[in-house]
């Protein structure tokens, strides 16, 4: 498979649109689980409770404890006429959740041109202040609370367009991992939606470790990598940390024999990003616009947990760099073929 411009027509596949998972299973780690071994192999149906039993003792499993924010906000425009604020990332120095100033996308996009308004509530208003070149907007943010109390009031839960539905009760717990700590993303990093607590412990009590890192998810993780021509996009820049704690647990994993796995597309561009060279990683906070394809030289990773992604995502093509092209495709089919849920709320996939 050719990389670059002339492959990107390569990560298409057909899903029927029944397929898609449009609300959670009823128990997290009931979800199925499709295992892909790199070596190849036939492909193992199992369900996401078995995980214990592929992970070995010695092995560092990396989660991201980033929190999704109710960062999509419904108001009003002064003329009365609805309107929405999605908003996308801070725009202070450090990246305080608590400043006034954010990056936004905002509907309807012809109307709300700087200098308009939009009343979510009456201690909440946000006020349209410059475009960007994407077609996005700066805006500020005017609340007596602050930020983060004014999105937990008034914010809805930012889920994805695909699916097609406004987010419900059910989606403050569910699109949110059970071991997110820390605000910031907005979409969650799916792959970890289909643990427990208990499975977590499960994992611990069989000698996995556990590195906890952070990877703020922006909305262009999700966007199409241009399938009709033209240079693929990557993923944009998002932030990241690595606590001391984390890199020290990967080093032990490696010095150990042990395998690193990655839960989730954020997690492999977290350590790929700050790989040191010895197939650890450097702790520390920073940004990535890491755009992960074939080929890639995979520094850090070993194994990957992640759902099922959009046709001509670069999470697919990400997935296709560790698994290789045909055997990330050849496990599409299977999966449709199986019945398996896609996106978000959809089933899991490993890659070991």
């Amino acid at each position: 498979m050719k990389a670059g411009r002339d492959g990107i027509k390569d990560f298409g596949y057909h899903l029927p649109e029944d397929r898609i998972a449009r609300y959670p299973a009823a128990r997290r780690d009931q979800s199925r689980l499709l295992v892909a071994p790199r070596s190849g192999g036939p492909f193992e149906h199992r369900v996401f409770r078995d995980l214990p039993g592929l992970v070995r003792a010695g092995d560092v499993l990396v989660v991201n404890e980033s929190r999704v924010l109710p960062v999509r906000l419904l108001g009003a425009k002064p003329t009365g006429a609805r309107a929405e604020v999605l908003l996308l990332r801070p725009l202070g120095e450090d990246g305080a959740r608590d400043g006034p100033l954010w990056e936004a996308l905002v509907r309807p996009g012809g109307k709300l041109k700087p200098g308009r308004t939009v009343e979510v509530a009456p201690d909440l208003v946000v006020h349209i202040v410059d475009s960007t070149p994407d077609h996005g907007r700066i805006v500020r943010v005017e609340t007596p609370l602050t930020v983060e109390e004014a999105l937990e009031r008034h914010g809805r839960v930012p889920l994805p367009p695909y699916l097609r539905r406004r987010d419900e009760p059910v989606d403050r717990a569910r699109y949110q991992t059970v071991y997110a700590r820390t605000p910031g993303s907005v979409a969650a990093p799916t792959a970890g939606l289909h643990f427990t607590r208990e499975l977590m412990d499960a994992l611990e009590a069989g000698g996995v470790r556990i590195a906890r890192i952070t990877l703020h998810v922006g909305v262009a993780t999700f966007r199409p990598a241009r399938p009709s021509g033209g240079d693929p996009r990557g993923p944009g820049e998002e932030r990241y940390r690595i606590p001391r704690a984390a890199a020290r647990r990967v080093a032990a994993a490696r010095a150990g024999g042990g395998r690193v796995w990655a839960v989730g597309t954020t997690v492999v561009r977290t350590l790929e990003s700050a790989a040191n060279g010895t197939g650890g990683v450097r702790a520390g906070c920073g940004t990535t616009d890491l755009f992960i394809r074939p080929p890639f030289d995979f520094q850090v990773v070993d194994a990957l947990i992640t759902n099922f992604h959009l046709p001509h995502s670069t999470l697919l093509m990400l997935v296709a760099a560790l698994a290789g092209h045909e055997r990330t495709m050849d496990a599409y089919r299977e999966a449709v073929d199986q019945g398996y849920r896609f996106y978000s709320y959809g089933d899991a996939m490993v890659i070991s």
